[in-house]
């Protein structure tokens, strides 16, 4: 299987060496579970797209510190593109910015919450176990680093997860859409050097929750099988 990596932004340069870009990240966590894995990243940033929306079998929007109700061109170049991949039923993964992009594009809402920011460690709890699920425990801990937040789904998405701070933290869209607030590809390192950096705006409080919630495991790996499960439906 073929990936398509739609690259939405760029690690600050002082960390790259330590954690890599973000699709390294996510090449990092589906390689470990998958080593025969193929990837292509495009960086939709700088107006990269593939030429032929066939020559991947699916695709991953990654993150990005922007917002999809930004005025800028590249993002709203990103939403044609998702409803080019919704029109055409392509597998489509959205992670965090992609998970809020997907929405906005498809007749949803992302905003920023008048709840604050969610960091650190964060548990989901899914209503209803979907065909690509492990059927395992019904919450999933997973790291997550936002302010903004879907408040209204994709027409004609399914809201599968959530909690009191993020009601729709993970949606799906038929067969060919799912995405998710949180963020499988980061390690705890990783999001305590984003947390340190933005300690100011996150506010005392929530950086301290977030922080001593680092000692509980993310289940990465888990999301990243679901992940692949999707993909592979």
């Amino acid at each position: 299987m073929k990936l398509g990596i739609l690259k939405a932004d760029a690690v600050r340069p002082e960390w790259v060496p330590d954690f890599g870009e973000y699709p390294d990240m996510f090449i990092a966590l589906l390689s470990r579970l998958d080593p025969a894995l193929k990837f292509v990243v495009y960086d939709v940033q700088q107006g990269i797209y593939p030429h032929d929306v066939d020559e991947v079998d699916g695709y991953l929007i990654t993150g990005s510190k922007s917002s999809v109700y930004d005025d800028d061109p590249w993002i709203a170049r990103l939403m044609e593109f998702v409803r080019e991949l919704h029109a055409r039923q392509k597998k489509l993964i959205g992670v965090c910015f992609g998970h809020q992009l997907v929405a906005h594009a498809l007749g949803g809402k992302a905003e920023k919450s008048p709840k604050g920011w969610g960091v650190g460690v964060h548990r989901h709890r899914f209503e209803k176990l979907p065909g690509w699920h492990d059927q395992g425990p019904a919450e999933v801990a997973l790291l997550v680093s936002h302010q903004d937040q879907v408040t209204i789904p994709a027409t004609g998405a399914q809201v599968l997860a959530g909690n009191a701070f993020c009601e729709n933290a993970v949606c799906q869209l038929g067969e060919h859409i799912l995405t998710f607030q949180g963020h499988a590809e980061f390690v705890p390192e990783y999001s305590r050097e984003v947390m340190e950096f933005r300690r100011e705006r996150i506010g005392e409080e929530a950086y301290a929750a977030g922080m001593a919630s680092l000692s509980t495991e993310s289940e990465a790996d888990r999301v990243g099988r679901w992940m692949l499960a999707f993909l592979r439906r």
